[in-house]
């Protein structure tokens, strides 16, 4: 991780530690360092999109002022999920893509998502890059002047392929079905409904009504909620909840039952084993992933691999050893054939191909993971990494992992996005996970680590 950049793009809050002029600057890098790769004088060009947030509409304009300040030209996708501007950049030979969104963060935070001309999160050298002309360590670029001075340019055409790409992956209908879709007045809100109508299903969209403020607001995948009471109410056959920019899924069952990103991944990854297109056998997790996936996995004889937390690790793994499905516990999974990142729609299409092939609903696919009870805390910390490496609260992570012995596990990582330090435990009783979470956060406290605790 660098400076501003975290596993997810420069993030904070808006107009307090992530700024216009910050938006600007990124722009304008952008511009002119791509711009520099062109040759026989052909304009940079660079595709942006955004999510619901009031402040995504500042930074949209911020980022396109400093790219065409440069000679580039912005294109502009205005409202859609993250895995279109990915699409859209690999797909439209683009030099590169913006995501501007917080994802599952409060609609007060934002964030600048950056991706290559082939669909993937910037890698970490050009990151470097763009930070050091945020600190000036670098010189200033130069600006285009008269003909040269770059074009902002309405490109909403590009979400549109974006939702026929997506409608055209499907190998059913889904006619017949009563799909319940929480949009969480987020980026989904502009693709999700028309892709599920368009493939026949009884659709019924909530949270599909953005103003500005309420995106994330007790809705979404980190809000499940509301959406497994209307399943439950409305009698829906299954109903998927999206996050802020769209790029993560999660699940609910017809009896209102939460299915995670494990449990999708389960799900999945058995009907592509049965259909050949697991390739290698293999799927690729992240370190928070459940003891549940793993005894489930062994049961049909499925490999792992483990990562550390981020989809853009899982990713990393999965395109240099071919694997074909990974994902994370949070609803991050990437169907490689089709996407380079994580993508909400998408994964619910692929649980419907695997639901309508089967003849079985969610809860059946389901019913062979079985999972361990875990217990998840975020403590906000003055600094993360001191946190980590207390000796005292080193000490009393020790202390855990030989009480839990093979029987379960403690993990205590920072996260990418935010001053906090999860601390998660996973053992075969909830009431042992609430335990040992508590004794090492103790320890924080006692240590004088935390502000907070979530």
């Amino acid at each position: 991780m660098g400076k501003y950049f975290g596993t997810d793009g420069y993030r904070g809050e808006a107009n307090v530690n992530l700024t216009a002029d910050s938006a600007f600057r990124v722009g304008k890098f952008l511009g002119w360092y791509y711009g520099q790769q062109k040759k026989n004088g052909e304009h940079c060009r660079i595709v942006i999109g955004k999510d619901t947030r009031r402040s995504s509409y500042m930074f949209e304009y911020a980022i396109a002022a400093g790219i065409t300040a440069t000679g580039a030209d912005a294109y502009l996708l205005h409202v859609t999920t993250t895995p279109s501007v990915a699409y859209v950049a690999r797909s439209e030979d683009f030099d590169c893509g913006v995501m501007i969104s917080a994802s599952h963060n409060p609609y007060y935070d934002n964030g600048i998502k950056v991706i290559n001309g082939n669909g993937e999160k910037l890698g970490d050298d050009v990151i470097k890059k763009i930070e050091d002309y945020l600190d000036g360590v670098t010189p200033e670029v130069p600006l285009a002047t008269r003909a040269d001075i770059g074009r902002t340019i309405d490109f909403a055409a590009g979400r549109n392929r974006y939702i026929g790409y997506l409608i055209s992956l499907a190998t059913r209908s889904f006619k017949g079905k009563k799909v319940a879709l929480d949009c969480s007045n987020g980026s989904a809100s502009s693709v999700a409904k028309s892709v599920f109508d368009a493939l026949g299903a009884d659709t019924h969209v909530i949270h599909n009504e953005p103003n500005g403020t309420n995106i994330n607001d007790k809705c979404g995948s980190t809000h499940i909620e509301s959406l497994q009471k209307y399943v439950v109410e409305q009698g829906c056959d299954v109903g998927f909840a999206y996050d802020g920019d769209a790029d993560r899924c999660l699940a609910v069952d017809e009896d209102g039952r939460v299915v995670n990103g494990d449990q999708i991944m389960y799900v999945c990854g058995c009907y592509m084993k049965e259909q050949g297109q697991l390739q290698d056998n293999t799927i690729v997790t992240t370190v928070m992933s459940n003891f549940g996936l793993y005894k489930a996995l062994d049961e049909v004889g499925i490999r792992y691999e483990k990562t550390k937390v981020g989809d853009r690790f899982v990713y990393e793994n999965m395109s240099q050893n071919g694997f074909s499905l990974g994902g994370e516990q949070s609803g991050h999974i990437i169907f490689l054939r089709h996407a380079t990142t994580g993508d909400g729609i998408l994964t619910s299409i692929k649980v419907m191909e695997t639901m309508l092939a089967k003849k079985q609903s969610l809860k059946q696919l389901a019913a062979p993971f079985v999972v361990f009870p875990q217990v998840l805390k975020n403590v906000r910390v003055l600094d993360k990494e001191s946190a980590q490496n207390n000796p005292a609260v080193q000490k009393a992570v020790q202390e855990v992992t030989e009480a839990l012995g093979n029987d379960g596990r403690i993990l205590l990582r920072a996260s990418g996005t935010e001053p906090l330090v999860r601390v998660m435990v996973e053992a075969d009783t909830e009431e042992k996970c609430e335990r040992y979470v508590d004794q090492v956060i103790t320890v924080m406290n006692k240590e004088g680590l935390v502000l907070t605790v979530q």
